[in-house]
């Protein structure tokens, strides 16, 4: 067993993982996993830059981490940023605070590599499963971007495409600051649009319609589950491998979509910083489960976040 550290930072939140690792049974054991909102993408789709409270909060949540990895004593560390820290002018000041603080260069990874990391932490546990078909496609669902990935015990095509819940939340759902409470139909209609042209362009490399089974990875995905089956708390658990039909998914998104802040947030599996960005995330997944004719999609707590600690065993 090699004992190591993971970390992906998002654009809607950063997540730690630190586990036991043996590349010769396939087995990755945790030992401490955990989340943070910390909205870094907050304002980047619109400034180009990454705001100064959210580099703040990020940092924190950093500290915290980096108490956490010296208490396990992991032997290895590798830390992936994704959408946010890609686009952002100002990205120097966050790779600065990163290495100051955990003691290595977090790696602004590609749309590519983020798909190949994904697909590796969610389909290594199903593989070889008689219930699930291949070939796969893994839809890892971000705050800024989507990574679709279609493969078998490998990766065949890969494509990150700019629609995430933040992003499209951002986008089409906020003004001066507020955002729509609920939102408009036109409001949905312009982010339909969106992810729309997005799927034809993540068609153009990825043969989406190939795939047998959906898999569903990060907070949108898992959120979606917890609501279907009404869970008086979020359960990963319950929510891992969990099996979502599709008519649930359109019943939950239209719900979120015509609910208030408050309505949502008064969800019992809802994570606090999710409430705003939550309806977009579902109607992402709704939208591709449309696209691609899918009867259902299959949950994974296990996603990027297990796939950078494969590659760093």
């Amino acid at each position: 067993m090699t004992r190591v550290a993971a970390i992906d930072c998002g654009t809607n939140s950063i997540r730690l993982l630190v586990a036991d690792a043996d590349p010769a049974t396939g087995e990755l054991v945790d030992l401490d996993r955990r989340m943070t909102i910390v909205r870094l993408g907050q304002g980047v789709d619109r400034t180009g830059r990454l705001a100064p409270e959210a580099l703040e909060r990020t940092f924190t949540a950093c500290r915290e981490y980096a108490a956490a990895i010296k208490e396990h004593g992991a032997e290895r560390l590798r830390f992936v940023a994704t959408s946010a820290s890609r686009d952002a002018e100002n990205r120097d000041e966050f790779v600065r605070g990163v290495l100051d603080i955990l003691g290595v260069e977090p790696e602004v990874i590609s749309g590519d590599q983020e798909a190949e990391f994904s697909f590796t932490g969610a389909t290594k546990e199903l593989t070889g499963r008689d219930d699930l078909a291949k070939p796969f496609l893994v839809v890892d669902i971000g705050g800024g971007s989507t990574e679709f990935v279609v493969g078998d015990d490998h990766v065949r095509a890969a494509r990150s495409v700019d629609i995430g819940c933040v992003r499209m939340t951002e986008r089409h759902l906020m003004h001066e600051g507020t955002i729509a409470d609920p939102p408009t139909p036109d409001q949905i209609e312009a982010i339909r649009a969106d992810i729309a042209a997005a799927l034809d362009l993540a068609e153009e490399t990825v043969p989406l319609r190939e795939a047998h089974t959906l898999v569903g990875l990060a907070g949108s995905v898992t959120t979606v589950s917890a609501i279907a089956q009404n869970l008086s708390e979020y359960d990963p658990a319950a929510i891992h491998h969990s099996r979502v039909p599709y008519d649930k998914v359109r019943d939950i998104t239209e719900h979120l979509l015509a609910s208030t802040h408050a309505e949502r947030a008064a969800i019992p599996a809802m994570h606090p910083g999710r409430v705003d960005v939550i309806g977009a995330g579902a109607l992402v997944l709704l939208s591709i489960m449309e696209r691609i004719g899918a009867s259902e999609v299959v949950v994974s707590e296990h996603d990027i976040l297990d796939g950078i600690a494969w590659s760093v065993a």
